[in-house]
């Protein structure tokens, strides 16, 4: 099955990044955008797992949760991958909580990789993936407005707080993917 750890996101910040995502579409890109019901900070994309090792992996994120505390994330910026004039992937930027959302990446990629899952090779950046590029029709547009918009997220100063990691299995389907929570594991209160 086809798996990913991340944090999920309150609805009204999910709320606010459909609001972005229509802002986004009126330039006309050809963009890919995440159902807002979807949007979420992953942590680690598992990709194919074989059942046997769920438990395995179920156990790591419990192991994770009670050494992690809760923590506060704020929203600050919007930009692209592998940058905003060529974007790819368009996402939202973590600044508050950017170290405590690294940290928890980094102790789950070290304890699954000694359990047989395979290390990621790029380093872990805090964000959040609201769409993707299918070409590079008006790009160009959809730079200037990400460069507008991220300065009224800055502005906003949106968070909320981070109180548990999250194990989805993703279900591939025409429509887009379905998520299903397999386990959902608190944070340490602090």
């Amino acid at each position: 099955m086809r798996t990913f750890i991340a944090i999920e996101l309150p609805q009204e910040i999910k709320d606010y990044l459909a609001c972005l995502q229509e802002k986004l579409k009126a330039t006309g890109a050809d963009v890919k955008w995440v159902a807002p019901q979807n949007i979420h900070l992953t942590l680690k994309f598992l990709g194919e797992i074989d059942d046997s090792k769920l438990e395995k992996i179920v156990g790591i994120i419990g192991a994770v949760s009670e050494e992690k505390p809760r923590f506060q994330i704020s929203i600050s910026s919007l930009g692209a991958f592998p940058k905003i004039q060529f974007p790819r992937v368009i996402w939202v930027g973590v600044e508050q909580g950017d170290r405590e959302t690294k940290e928890i990446a980094k102790t789950l990629e070290e304890k699954l990789q000694k359990a047989g899952i395979p290390k990621e090779e790029r380093a872990f950046s805090s964000h959040i993936t609201i769409g993707r590029t299918r070409s590079g029709l008006n790009t160009n547009k959809l730079a200037q407005e990400m460069n507008m918009l991220g300065k009224e997220i800055q502005v906003k100063n949106l968070g909320f707080k981070a109180e548990r990691i999250t194990l989805f299995k993703s279900t591939l389907t025409s429509k887009g993917p379905i998520y299903e929570i397999l386990k959902e594991a608190s944070l340490k209160t602090n």
